[in-house]
């Protein structure tokens, strides 16, 4: 029966929006299938958020990006920031079924260079439902019933962003000065372009979507879904990546140095 298979299989949904959004489960930045099943060679990302591994991270965006210290940092969290966010706001948005990724969590490696960096879950990742997902039913330890879904929204923002994001800003802060309306500028675009991206495999207005998780998380002044050439929605950002800085200068689609 399907709620049997949705009951057995808590990211099924999660790893289903993935794969009609990429195509593959094999996505540059994720581990294959989302969860890490053998530990070997992954670090936790409470490394990054402590600083211990932090300097290795942002030293391999300098060595990639080749410019200043805080504009690869600040491309480096926009990358960091839109593999971590995704598979949680494509949970909540595909089926009301969120990944509670805090930074003990979620598990990080440098090995792949086709991404920064690639990040995984490990399989003890608490996942949140509302009372009339299968999930609810199953007493899976693992599995944390919310009364509604403001209380769904309102674990997505502890986890995603008090949890996780925003010690990170304040380990990249102490490294580097950038501004933290510059970082949450990124978590903003990514997680809109992300449900855009996604919109397709997904219920619901996505320009909806959008708006109820960035007011969850404080962020909606970042950003506004614009028109483009087809009418079709697309992100204007009200902060800037940096990008425009580097040696080989890129203005992404809809950063605010394009207009005027």
């Amino acid at each position: 029966m399907p709620g049997r298979d949705l009951a057995a299989t808590p990211l099924a949904p999660v790893t289903a929006a993935l794969r009609a959004m990429f195509g593959t489960d094999d996505v540059p930045g994720l581990a294959p299938g989302l969860v890490v099943t053998d530990e070997f060679g992954w670090s936790p990302a409470t490394t990054l958020v402590d600083g211990t591994r932090l300097p290795e991270f942002l030293h391999s965006a300098s060595v990639r990006w080749r410019g200043t210290p805080h504009a690869c940092a600040a491309l480096a969290w926009k990358s960091y920031s839109y593999w971590n966010a995704l598979p949680i706001v494509l949970g909540w948005a595909s089926a009301r079924r969120v990944p509670l990724a805090g930074a003990s969590d979620v598990l990080i490696h440098f090995e792949d260079h086709r991404p920064l960096v690639t990040l995984g879950l490990r399989r003890s990742t608490t996942v949140a439902v509302l009372p009339s997902d299968p999930l609810a039913l199953t007493g899976d330890p693992a599995v944390r019933v919310v009364a509604d879904e403001a209380e769904l929204l309102a674990a997505l923002r502890a986890s995603l962003l008090d949890a996780h994001l925003a010690p990170m800003i304040k380990a990249i802060q102490a490294e580097v000065r950038i501004g933290t309306r510059t970082l949450l500028g990124s978590v903003a675009s990514g997680i809109a372009n992300g449900i855009l991206r996604a919109a397709d495999g997904l219920p619901g207005s996505s320009a909806e979507t959008i708006d109820t998780l960035l007011g969850a998380l404080d962020l909606r002044d970042l950003i506004e879904l614009t028109p483009g050439p087809a009418g079709e929605p697309t992100v204007q950002r009200r902060t800037c990546c940096l990008a425009f800085t580097l040696p080989q200068p890129k203005v992404c689609q809809g950063c605010c140095v394009r207009q005027g």
